[in-house]
This record gives structure tokens, sequence and C-alpha cells, in this order.
């Protein structure tokens, strides 16, 4: 298992697809994008007390990454 909180895009990356086991499909990341993108959304929230506004924009950033790394693949 890797750190808890990850702090890289592959360690990310690998969170997601492989503890996790959720695909990250355009459809997903769009959704996540959608919730943690919108800062009055409480969900959004949420993350951002547990896990700090900083981390929450790197995620967002992870999120917009892979969106653009599915668009490569199509």
């Amino acid at each position: 298992m890797s750190a808890p909180i990850p702090r890289s895009f592959a360690a990310w990356q690998h969170c997601i697809e492989h503890e996790c086991g959720i695909p990250l499909t355009p459809a997903f990341i769009q959704e996540r994008l959608a919730i943690l993108g919108d800062a009055g959304n409480a969900e959004a929230q949420r993350f951002a007390r547990l896990y700090g506004e900083a981390h929450r924009q790197r995620v967002l950033g992870w999120f917009a990454a892979a969106l653009e790394n599915t668009s490569r693949r199509a």
C-alpha cells in the first residue's frame, strides 16, 4: 500500500485505479472535477477540511491531467 495521502500524480493515479479499483474514465473525472472544483459544494468543503485546501487544488490538477491523458488515448 502507498502513502496515505498521495504526493504525486503517479502515486495518486495508482491509488485511485489499483488500490481503490476505480477506473479513471472521462465521465468519472468530469464528475469529480465538477464536485471538487465547486468550493461551495459540501463534499469539496469536507475534502478541504480533511486534507487541506492546497491538496484539494493539487487533486483538481491531477484530475485535469488525467482527463487530458484520456483524451490523448482516445
